[in-house]
């Protein structure tokens, strides 16, 4: 599936595919926990989900707060 999320970092907007189902979406927009609907995805595909933060932002994120 196609997801697209709005980064709250940036505001970019990016998209990625996934292996994921409509259904486990709509699971966890009511309120399950990410893990437990998608626990076979890597922790920062979860966080693209829930918040749209990629991986290089994070990692440029915490080089400017080590400087």
């Amino acid at each position: 599936m196609l997801i697209e999320r709005k980064s709250m970092i940036s505001g970019k907007t990016t998209y990625r595919e996934l292996d994921i189902t409509q259904e486990q979406l709509d699971q966890w927009e009511e309120g399950a926990f990410i893990q437990d609907v998608f626990p076979y995805l890597s922790i920062s595909d979860r966080e693209f989900i829930m918040t749209g933060i990629t991986e290089e932002e994070w990692d440029t994120l915490m080089e400017e707060e080590h400087e």
